[in-house]
């Protein structure tokens, strides 16, 4: 890759999802991502997005990378949530909250997509309280001389099947610290798991961690630092990554039904014509134009380094997920059986969006931060 400029490279990125865009359902029904597909990826120097330049990466801003997000994300989710995972919630956070150290050991490699990465957070039990000292996180750390030895599993960890390092998250003593986990380890282990509704080709996989020793200077931000620091940061990082996924899927819904709409013909008309899928497209419109410029405004904040920035994401996220929900269930309705069937991209879309609503903070999660800041921030003084 020569032109490493932003133009340059949304122009290849576009290219490269004109290419992704009918291989797309064919990935979702197999399950997984073709490895050529990650190869070209990290060619054309989409896994270095976020990463600064002179660790390698592409140094693109937020809306540069929002921009590159929805383009990817428009013609397969699966491969855009390789950039939220690798690009966003591990090599971004690293950017930012790692020792020179672990800068020089993992970041141009994961730049230039030498190795792949994954975020793992979740448990069969833990959640979103994964940071509460009461939380249901059961993976846990010891300190032996100069390693740590982590035991524990971790579920639900999307590209876990094929990365070669593991941002882990482990607690000792109500005390969380992350860790960076290479895949050759002794003691590592990952089980595929199957059957999603959604993200089927990110070879998600189950992690188990038995008297897995790591070097004491993998432990990122020192002890303690796991989630007040490092997993918040990655967190506020994948929201804005997924905030415009919702307006990656919301787009493409979009572009289905009206498609259909303009070709279909009922009663002898044009369905395009009729009042209520009429309304269906304006508001699908309305909400992509919205969402859109909540995440430029989201993008724009986090350039500048305001404080307003995380509040600004979990609108963002919380906006464009739910609308993504509602223009691809309108984008099945407008296509009836067709949009039930898989010959056709609504119904991969439809479940897609569903995703967002869940993964990065819930819906509900959002609403809570939200009403917080709501609050703090509206409430009339005296």
């Amino acid at each position: 890759m020569s032109d490493r400029s932003p133009d340059s490279v949304l122009k290849r990125a576009e290219a490269f999802a004109m290419e992704l865009a009918p291989r797309a359902g064919d990935f979702d029904r197999e399950e997984r991502l073709p490895r050529e597909v990650v190869e070209r990826m990290a060619d054309e120097g989409l896994l270095g997005a976020t990463v600064p330049v002179e660790w390698g990466g592409l140094g693109l801003t937020p809306i540069e990378y929002g921009e590159l997000t929805e383009i990817i994300g428009k013609a397969c989710a699966s491969t855009r949530a390789l950039l939220t995972v690798h690009a966003s919630l591990v090599a971004q956070t690293l950017a930012g909250r790692t020792s020179r150290r672990i800068k020089e050991k993992y970041l141009p490699d994961l730049a230039r997509g030498r190795r792949i990465a994954c975020f793992a957070l979740s448990e069969a039990d833990s959640g979103s309280d994964a940071g509460a000292e009461a939380g249901g996180m059961s993976t846990r750390y010891t300190r032996k001389g100069d390693v740590f030895l982590l035991n524990g599993r971790k579920k639900w960890i999307s590209f876990a099947g094929i990365a070669d390092v593991f941002l882990v998250f482990a607690v000792d003593n109500g005390v969380v610290s992350a860790f960076l986990v290479d895949r050759d380890m002794p003691g590592v282990e990952t089980f595929p798991m199957s059957g999603m509704l959604g993200n089927r080709a990110t070879h998600m996989a189950e992690i188990v961690l038995s008297d897995v020793e790591v070097p004491a200077e993998n432990l990122v931000s020192g002890i303690g630092a796991g989630f007040a620091f490092v997993a918040n940061t990655a967190l506020f990082h994948g929201r804005y990554s997924i905030a415009w996924a919702g307006v990656a899927l919301a787009q493409a819904a979009l572009e289905e039904m009206c498609t259909y709409a303009v070709r279909r013909r009922q009663f002898g008309s044009r369905i395009g014509s009729f009042q209520l899928v009429q309304g269906m497209i304006a508001d699908a419109v309305t909400s992509v134009s919205a969402a859109r410029e909540l995440c430029v405004r989201a993008g724009r904040l986090s350039a500048e380094r305001s404080p307003d920035a995380i509040a600004a994401t979990n609108i963002a996220k919380y906006f464009s997920s739910t609308a993504a929900c509602r223009v691809t269930s309108n984008a099945v309705q407008v296509l009836g059986g067709n949009g039930c069937w898989n010959g056709y991209p609504a119904e991969r879309l439809f479940r897609e969006a569903k995703i967002l609503e869940i993964i990065e903070g819930t819906s509900q999660v959002q609403e809570t931060l939200i009403a917080d800041f709501g609050l703090k921030t509206f409430s009339r003084k005296g």
